[in-house]
């Protein structure tokens, strides 16, 4: 299967390597040193489990691509205006666009651009980091992806396509309701993002302290009741779900956002904390906390 991974950073190098170490024909759309280190070393992932290094085509500039069968949009969010533009002389009339970025809206600019029907939601659970140029280290034992239609129809396609990364060694499962699957997902990480990056500490320092452990329930609790008045059937025991998993999960959670805010780089605040604001204004539901996050990260949002 041909296969394009627009930005092969922690998640697409993770994935686009995976692919390619199971035989498919992959192709990593990269830049700058990244580009560099995957042509001179190949792309090296290291995991739990010991470490490989994959050797797979990378290129700059996605016209000497061609059309492919699948695409896996992993770009920051904030870089989706220049990037999603290029994929176009990717996609052939059979392309997937699956769309792997944090946010619950991500996904609407590739579908407006290459039409809805190409495009699939996306959520990537992985916890991984792009040590250096070419290197992905993934930590702990969940790596999963679940995608599905916007319309929440269903897709022989999207099956397929579940099923062939499940054959290739990624656990994978084809959605009828990806808006559930995106803001469950998205309570969880806008609020890790919003509030370890607020504080400046990790998830583990945070929820030992039983003051940022309330703050963090109601984070997530105010996200909870936008995506309700957005119309999103979340179960009701999302909240306690949520924080059941990170109790069990503290070592290996780290926020990207938070990250990037300590190194300077820009931050996906307007695709996490400013996408639950415009989402409560929408559906009339007031954020405080979200607010609040957000006016005292703003002036770090474009980095250094």
């Amino acid at each position: 299967m041909r296969i394009a991974v627009m930005g092969p950073g922690s998640i697409g190098g993770y994935f686009g390597g995976t692919l390619a170490h199971y035989g498919h024909d992959v192709t990593l759309i990269a830049r700058g040193n990244n580009l560099s280190a995957i042509r001179e070393k190949g792309l090296q992932v290291i995991t739990d489990n010991g470490s490989r290094i994959i050797s797979c085509r990378a290129e700059e500039d996605p016209a000497k691509v061609g059309a492919v069968d699948l695409i896996l949009l992993t770009v920051k969010t904030y870089h989706n205006e220049v990037a999603v533009p290029m994929l176009e002389p990717m996609v052939g009339n059979n392309t997937v666009v699956i769309c792997l970025q944090n946010g619950i809206d991500s996904y609407k600019l590739a579908s407006d651009l290459l039409g809805s029907a190409k495009v699939m939601p996306g959520a990537a659970y992985i916890a991984a980091h792009l040590i250096e140029p070419g290197l992905v280290r993934q930590v702990g034992n969940v790596v999963r992806l679940e995608f599905g239609a916007d319309d929440g129809s269903h897709s022989e396609r999207g099956v397929w396509l579940a099923e062939m990364f499940n054959e290739s060694g990624v656990e994978a499962s084809f959605s009828d309701d990806i808006h559930k699957t995106l803001w469950t997902k998205f309570l969880f990480i806008a609020t890790m993002a919003g509030v370890t990056s607020l504080a400046r500490q990790s998830m583990a320092v945070l929820m030992a302290n039983p003051e940022w452990a309330k703050i963090i329930r109601a984070c997530m609790e105010e996200i909870e009741s936008v995506g309700k008045a957005s119309n999103i059937r979340l179960s009701p025991t999302v909240v306690d779900d949520t924080l059941d998993y990170i109790k069990v999960n503290l070592e290996d959670m780290h926020a990207s956002m938070y990250t990037d805010l300590v190194e300077q780089r820009p931050l996906e605040l307007e695709s996490l904390t400013g996408a639950v604001i415009r989402a409560g204004i929408t559906g009339c539901t007031s954020t405080p906390i979200n607010d609040l996050i957000y006016a005292m990260l703003k002036p770090y949002a474009k980095g250094a």
